[in-house]
C-alpha cells in the first residue's frame, strides 16, 4: 500500500510540472501571438531614417497624463509616469523618451541626497535646483544610471539629456566647453549600455561636435532664439530633432521649422497636457 502511494506522489509531481508550464505557456503565447512587432520594455528605440521627417510628438511633465493625444512620440517625467501608464502608451505603438536631469539635482529629488555638496554648485534653472560639477564622473555616474535604469523598468526606450551645459552657465565650478563634451559623450555610452537611445536637449553649441553621438535631439525656442539652423547636424543625418516653442503662432514658425525637417509644436511652458502641433509635410 506504501508503496503504491509512493509512485502515485512520483507521477504526481511531474504532472503538476507540466500543467502549470501549460498554464505559463498560455499566457506567454497571446503577448507574442497578437503584437508580434511590440517592443519589450527597456529595449531601446529604433527612429527609422525614413520617418525621420514624419514624427508627431508630446512633451508633458505636469498635469494628469492624457494618453489619447494624437503623436507618435511622447516625452515624459520618469517619476510621475507609473509603469501601467506607459503600458498604456506603448499599447497604443507610441515610442517613449524619458526626461532626466543629468546636469543638475533637485532637492525634492528622491535620489538628492546621494550627491554630496562637494559636487552640487550655484542654483541652476529649475526652482530649487543646483548645477552638478560635470568633472565628477566617478561620483555622479552611479547616481545617473540609477536613474537611467529608473527609465528602463518603466519601459521607456529612450532617455533625453536635460540640463546638459552646464559649462555654458554659472554653475559655481569652472568647467569649459570640453569639460561638457567629455561629459555628454560618456553619458549617450551609458545610455546605450543600458539599452537606451541617447537624445540630447539643447546645448546648441555642441549640436556639431555630439550629433554622432546621439540618436535624436530635443530643443526650446529656436525660432525665437535663431539657431534653428545650427540643429542641422541632426536633420541632415536622418535623425529626428523635437522642437517647440512657447510663443508665437504655428502659422509663422512651422514654416521654418517644418523646412528644415523638424517636428514642432507649439506648447506652454509649464509643459502640461495642451500642445498645438505643425502640419506633417
Amino acid at each position: 500500500m506504501r508503496i503504491r502511494l509512493r509512485r502515485r506522489a512520483v507521477v504526481a509531481r511531474p504532472l503538476r510540472r507540466i500543467v502549470a508550464a501549460s498554464v505559463a505557456l498560455v499566457l506567454v503565447v497571446p503577448a507574442y501571438g497578437c503584437r508580434v512587432e511590440f517592443t519589450p520594455p527597456g529595449a531601446p528605440t529604433r527612429w527609422p531614417a525614413d520617418q525621420a521627417r514624419h514624427w508627431q510628438w508630446q512633451w508633458q511633465l505636469r498635469g494628469p497624463l492624457d494618453p489619447t493625444v494624437d503623436a507618435d512620440v511622447f516625452l515624459l517625467d520618469p517619476v510621475a509616469t507609473t509603469a501601467a501608464q506607459t503600458a498604456e502608451l506603448r499599447s497604443r505603438d507610441r515610442r517613449l523618451i524619458c526626461h532626466v536631469h543629468v546636469g543638475s539635482v533637485r532637492s525634492a529629488d528622491p535620489d538628492a541626497s546621494r550627491l554630496p555638496a562637494a559636487v552640487q554648485g550655484s542654483s541652476g534653472r529649475q526652482p530649487g535646483s543646483r548645477w552638478l560639477d560635470v568633472r565628477r564622473w566617478d561620483t555622479l555616474e552611479p547616481v545617473l544610471a540609477d536613474r537611467f535604469r529608473l527609465c528602463r523598468g518603466k519601459g521607456f526606450g529612450a532617455v533625453a539629456l536635460a540640463d546638459a551645459d552646464a559649462y555654458a552657465h554659472r554653475s559655481g565650478f569652472p568647467l569649459d566647453f570640453d569639460h561638457q563634451l567629455l561629459f555628454n559623450r560618456r553619458l549617450a555610452r551609458l545610455a546605450r549600455s543600458l539599452d537606451l537611445s541617447p537624445g540630447l536637449v539643447n546645448d546648441v553649441p555642441q549640436v556639431a561636435a555630439l550629433a554622432p553621438d546621439f540618436d535624436f535631439a530635443i530643443n526650446e525656442e529656436c525660432v525665437r532664439l535663431d539657431q534653428c539652423a545650427k540643429l542641422l547636424p541632426f536633420a541632415d543625418a536622418d535623425k529626428p530633432v523635437f522642437h517647440v516653442e512657447y510663443t508665437g503662432s504655428t502659422d509663422d514658425f512651422c514654416v521654418t521649422t517644418v523646412g528644415y525637417g523638424f517636428a514642432s509644436i507649439r506648447k506652454e511652458r509649464t509643459l502640461n497636457a495642451w500642445r498645438q502641433p505643425c502640419p506633417l509635410p
